[in-house]
C-alpha cells in the first residue's frame, strides 16, 4: 500500500483556529450556542480550548456558518517538529482507542444483551429479575 502517514487531528490547534475563524467572521460564543441549539456554551468552550472536537454533524454545521469548508478548521498534527517550534507528537496506539470503544460502548451492551447487570459489589443479577413478573406482587 505503500507509505502514508495516519492523519491526526491537532486538537489544541483546532481548537484555536475555530476560535480565530469565529472572531474573524464576528461571532459570539453565544451566537454560536444559539445557532446550534445548546442551552449551556461549555462545548464551544470545549471546542476552542482543544478539550474536544465537535461531532460530524457539529463539524458541517460549523463549516457552514464559518463560510469555510472542514477541512479549513480541522488543523493536521505537525510531520516534522521543527514546522511550528513545537515536538513531534507521536500518534495514538491504536489498541488504547480499540481499548476505550470496548470499555465504553461494547461491553456494557454485551453484559446486557447476555441477559446480567454487573454491580460494584461483584454481585452478577440474572436480567430477568428485573422483569415484570419478577416485580410482582406475590
Amino acid at each position: 500500500m505503500g507509505s502514508l502517514d495516519f492523519p491526526v487531528i491537532d486538537m489544541i490547534a483546532t481548537g484555536k483556529n475555530i476560535l480565530s475563524l469565529r472572531r474573524e467572521k464576528g461571532f459570539t460564543v453565544r451566537d454560536l450556542q444559539e445557532f446550534f441549539g445548546f442551552e449551556e456554551p461549555q462545548a464551544i468552550y470545549r471546542w476552542q480550548y482543544g478539550k474536544t472536537l465537535p461531532s460530524v454533524d457539529n463539524l458541517y454545521a460549523l463549516s457552514a456558518i464559518l463560510g469555510v469548508t472542514m477541512e479549513e478548521i480541522l488543523v493536521p498534527v505537525s510531520r516534522a517538529p521543527h514546522e511550528n517550534n513545537q515536538p513531534h507528537q507521536e500518534k495514538p496506539d491504536a489498541a488504547f482507542f480499540i481499548y476505550l470503544i470496548h470499555a465504553r460502548c461494547v461491553i456494557p451492551v454485551v453484559s446486557v444483551i447476555i441477559g446480567k447487570v454487573n454491580y460494584s459489589a461483584g454481585a452478577n443479577i440474572p436480567f430477568s429479575a428485573f422483569s415484570r413478573s419478577a416485580m410482582a406482587a406475590p
